[in-house]
């Protein structure tokens, strides 16, 4: 009888240690959320929220850094998304936010301005305020930062432009905000699917 309950002691033992190893070297994803700039800490902490909601991820904000000449567009008046992504690029998942406007090349035009970019799949994605705050409620300008900081993280998991539905998180927003207001808190199961 105690040789019984000493073994089944020890099963217990080893299972639970077993358990306890496996939860320690599970990977959890970590976001770090890190101000470009001078950037109204409502925002920094809403971006914050908006990821751990909707995707589940932690989230941690590390202090700003500054904005420098060398992620400059070639005007000087905006930041170049691409060097920002570039500069900024870690083996963690780093999502940046700013105040200042933001720029890409697109086509024949050097300072095209955008909202948002991500590398696709990757770890780095920048998103600005600039563009989305002009002449709306404060309830719509966090609900479009919402939307760009989701769509942003979406191609950091692997997802490209959507053109499934036109109410899926993940649409292309094609130059206009207009179109993020008609998106849904939604990413489409074919999207999903595409997650990494």
């Amino acid at each position: 009888m105690k040789t019984t309950l000493i073994i089944v002691l020890l099963s217990l033992v080893t299972i639970f240690s077993a358990n306890t190893i496996n939860s320690e070297t599970k990977k959890e994803r970590v976001i770090f959320i890190r101000p470009l700039g001078n950037v109204n800490p409502e925002y920094v902490s809403f971006v914050k929220s908006s990821i751990e909601d909707f995707y589940g991820f932690k989230c941690k904000v590390l202090s700003k850094v500054e904005v420098s000449d060398d992620i400059l567009s070639k005007s000087k008046k905006r930041c170049d998304a691409n060097k920002i992504l570039t500069k900024f690029k870690t083996d963690s998942n780093i999502v940046l936010i700013t105040e200042r406007d933001i720029c890409q090349k697109r086509g024949k035009v050097d300072e095209y301005g955008i909202i948002g970019l991500g590398f696709c799949p990757g770890k780095v994605c920048v998103i600005s305020t600039c563009r989305i705050k002009n002449k709306v409620t404060k309830k719509s300008f966090f609900n479009r930062l919402k939307k760009v900081t989701l769509h942003e993280m979406g191609h950091n998991l692997g997802i490209p432009h959507c053109s499934n539905s036109d109410k899926c998180l993940m649409n292309d927003a094609r130059g206009t905000v207009k179109t993020i207001d008609k998106e849904n808190l939604f990413i489409c199961d074919k999207c999903v699917k595409k997650i990494k």
